[in-house]
């Protein structure tokens, strides 16, 4: 994390986690919200060769985002499991990156590797760029107090004082900026959105279906187990990449027998952890993706699990007698 913002932050009252800032509950509910995204990184990709290079490694179309949009897109074993997801967008000739911070410079360095002859060099965004989600209804009366009146629409991107602004989802931006432009920022965001911790923005992202690779999760998931195709990160038209050709088989030849769920729980849970079946045993149906705390006992969560496990509608957290997932509505059909 950026030292300068990691300081500015503290200052503002954060904890050392920066999970959780203010009232639990009114950051599990729907105000407005505005959030330091800590564990979130970047990577900027310079060079003539940079799309073509990144387009050639990744699951989606790379040298076709629009200058004013944005993509998601994955990086895959040759066996086809995720290693990292990514938001990818144009500013100006550069490609930005945005992945989680604890497998953003893993990913840099493994990604590197491949430029080879390419005209194209990764950079640690990190040191230039932080960022700050924004959600809830007054979101975009935000943006308008910064000088943008008019919000990008969701996978888009649109040019803002000391950076840019990202629409992520309805009512949900991300805001990329230099350090100084985001101090200058942070009172007007507050005067607009409650000052929030990454739990909430987490919460967020499960209620719209997106998930995300940390280090807990690498390589146990081929895209499709995720729901990525879903979430427009998976081009089935493009060229190869790595484990292409098991990501291909699996859409058009076989069943997919896993799939990720929204699901809450009574009790605390994180990214990684196990989940359990009566007809699995002793042996786990699926993993936790994504969860966030909704109350003193209370999760939300994405979960991957095999979906005959979901057919039978009974699926334990953390051992064949822990407590019973309640399945909950995605924005999208899986």
């Amino acid at each position: 994390m950026n030292q300068e913002w990691h300081d500015f932050l503290l200052q503002q009252g954060f904890a050392a986690d920066f999970e959780h800032h203010g009232n639990l509950l009114e950051e599990a509910q729907t105000a407005s919200i505005a959030v330091p995204l800590v564990d979130s990184a970047l990577i900027r990709a310079t060079g003539e060769d940079n799309a073509t290079f990144l387009h050639n490694l990744m699951t989606n179309d790379v040298t076709g985002i629009p200058a004013d949009g944005v993509r998601f897109a994955g990086f895959c074993t040759p066996k086809g499991r995720l290693l990292a997801t990514f938001g990818i967008w144009h500013e100006g000739a550069d490609l930005w990156l945005q992945t989680t911070a604890d497998v953003q410079a893993a990913m840099q360095k493994k990604l590197s590797m491949y430029i080879l002859r390419s005209k194209a060099k990764l950079h640690d965004g990190n040191a230039e760029r932080v960022q700050i989600g924004l959600a809830g209804p007054q979101a975009a009366a935000a943006l308008a107090a910064l000088g943008l009146a008019t919000p990008p629409g969701i996978k888009q991107v649109a040019a803002i004082s000391g950076g840019q602004a990202i629409g992520v989802a309805e009512n949900r931006y991300i805001l990329v900026l230099d350090v100084a432009a985001a101090k200058a920022a942070w009172a007007t965001l507050a005067q607009h959105a409650t000052p929030a911790g990454l739990n909430a923005w987490r919460l967020r992202d499960i209620v719209d279906g997106l998930p995300r690779v940390v280090a807990a999760n690498q390589e146990q998931f081929i895209p499709q187990m995720v729901n990525f195709e879903a979430v427009g990160g998976v081009s089935f038209k493009k060229g190869c990449y790595p484990g292409q050709e098991i990501v291909a088989r699996t859409q058009y030849l076989g069943k997919i027998k896993r799939r990720m769920y929204r699901v809450a729980v009574d009790a605390l849970t994180t990214a990684g952890a196990d989940l359990y079946a009566p007809e699995t045993g002793e042996q786990s149906c699926g993993n936790v993706v994504l969860a966030a705390q909704t109350g003193t006992n209370r999760s939300e969560a994405l979960v991957v699990l095999q979906a005959s496990t979901v057919e039978a509608g009974v699926v334990h957290l953390g051992s064949p007698t822990g407590p019973k997932l309640e399945f909950l509505p995605l924005p999208y059909e899986n």
